[in-house]
C-alpha cells in the first residue's frame, strides 16, 4: 500500500521495540546532511491528543505531538528529559534517535470526531518541534491541520522553523472556522549565541520574518523569547532588539521564560556552558545551586527585560483555576508532574 513517504531516499536498516509502544518500529535513515547519523523511528501512536495533568500551569489541556526528541539539538532544551522513557539518554540520543508518529493525522481526526469531544483548544510545539527537520520529509502537520480545520478545532503552534509557513493556506482555513494562533521561538538575535546554543535551528532573522508573513496573512503570531540565559541573551540591547523587530513584524505579543535546568539538562547544559563561555560556569553553579530555577529576583529582572519593551507581553502560561491569567515573565510549573513508563509524552510546555 503507498503511503505519502513512500517516495522518499531511505533506508530501513533495522526494526526496533520502543517502551510505551505495541508494535514495533521501523529504524530509517536519510541521505542527507542535515540527517547523518541520525535515526527515525516509524512508530504508530495509539492516540494523538495527549491530556495535559492538572498539575501543569498552563492555559490548555490537550497537546498534540507527531515527534519525539528534536534535532535542533539546543543545550537548554527542557524536553530532553522525556527520552528517558524510550531507553533513549537526553543527550546526543534525544538529538539523533527521533520518533516518528506516522499515523498521527488519521488519528487525531478520529479522536476529534468522538461524541465525548468537546473541542477544547489544542496546542502543538509543547514538547518538541512539530516543525524541526524530518517534518520536510513526512509532512506530518498538513494533515494535522486539516484535522483541526474539519473539526472547527481551537488551535495554536509554537515553532522555532519557519517552515510553517509551508502550511499558510492550511492555517488560514482554519483560521476561517475556528480560532488559531502561533508563536515563534526566537531567544536570541546574535549569531553567535544563536549557533552555539541552537546549533540547527533556522536563523532566528527567518524566524522573525515568518512572524511578519504570518500576521500580514491574517494569522496572530508572537515571539517568545525563550529561554532568557543570564550574560549569554540578557543584555538590555540583545533584548530590545528583539522587541524592536518584534514589534516591526506586527507581533500580537511577547513573552519570556527564564532558564530552568531540570534533571539530566542541568548537566548537559553546563558541559555546553564550559566549551562556549567558561567564565560563566561560576555564576551559573551559584545561580542554579538551590534547584533547577534561578533566584526570584534574578526571573523578576529577566521579566522586567521583556516587560517594559514596545510589544504587549504575552500572557504567562500560568494560570489559575479560576481562568486568571498572570502577566510577565512565564516559569514552568514549581513541581512538574513525574512522568511513569509508558506514558508517551511529559506534558510541561514552553508556551
Amino acid at each position: 500500500m503507498f503511503v505519502r513517504w513512500d517516495n522518499l531516499t531511505v533506508e530501513a536498516d533495522e526494526s526496533a521495540r520502543l517502551p510505551g509502544y505495541r508494535d514495533g518500529a521501523v529504524v530509517r535513515r536519510f541521505s542527507a546532511p542535515e540527517a547523518l547519523d541520525t535515526r527515525f523511528y516509524e512508530v504508530h501512536a495509539k492516540s494523538a491528543l495527549n491530556r495535559v495533568p492538572e498539575a501543569s500551569a498552563v492555559p490548555f489541556r490537550w497537546t498534540v505531538n507527531p515527534y519525539r526528541g528534536c534535532s535542533h539539538a539546543c543545550a537548554y532544551c527542557f524536553a530532553r528529559p522525556t527520552h528517558r522513557y524510550l531507553d533513549f539518554d537526553a543527550g546526543r540520543d534525544f538529538e539523533r534517535e527521533i520518533v516518528v508518529k506516522v499515523n498521527v493525522p488519521e488519528v487525531l481526526r478520529a479522536e476529534l470526531r468522538r461524541p465525548s469531544w468537546k473541542g477544547e483548544h489544542v496546542a502543538m510545539g509543547t514538547n518538541t518541534d512539530p516543525y524541526q527537520w524530518v517534518e520536510g520529509r513526512y509532512r506530518l502537520m498538513p494533515g494535522i491541520w486539516e484535522a483541526l480545520r474539519d473539526a472547527r478545532n481551537p488551535c495554536s503552534v509554537l515553532t522555532k522553523s519557519p517552515l510553517l509557513l509551508r502550511d499558510l493556506g492550511l492555517m488560514r482555513e482554519v483560521a476561517a472556522v475556528a480560532p488559531i494562533s502561533a508563536n515563534l521561538s526566537i531567544p536570541t538575535i546574535d549569531e553567535r549565541a544563536w549557533r552555539a546554543s541552537e546549533p540547527h535551528t533556522p536563523h532566528p532573522r527567518a524566524r522573525m520574518e515568518a512572524v511578519g508573513e504570518l500576521n500580514r496573512a491574517g494569522i496572530p503570531c508572537g515571539v517568545l523569547v525563550a529561554p532568557l540565559m543570564p550574560g549569554i541573551n540578557d543584555a538590555p540591547e540583545q533584548v530590545e532588539r528583539i522587541l524592536s523587530l518584534a514589534a516591526e513584524n506586527g507581533a500580537t505579543g511577547i513573552g519570556g521564560i527564564a532558564l530552568h535546568l531540570r534533571g539530566e539538562v542541568r548537566a548537559i547544559f553546563l558541559d555546553w556552558l564550559r566549551s562556549y563561555r567558561p567564565d560563566l560556569v561560576e555564576r551559573y553553579e551559584a545561580l542554579y545551586a538551590r534547584g533547577a530555577y534561578a533566584p526570584k529576583a534574578e526571573r523578576e529582572r529577566l521579566m522586567r527585560l521583556v516587560r517594559d519593551g514596545p510589544v504587549p507581553s504575552l500572557p504567562s502560561p500560568t494560570e489559575d483555576h479560576r481562568g486568571v491569567r498572570r502577566r510577565g515573565l512565564a516559569a514552568p510549573p514549581e513541581n512538574p508532574p513525574r512522568e511513569r513508563r509508558g506514558r508517551p509524552e511529559v506534558q510541561q510546555a514552553l508556551f
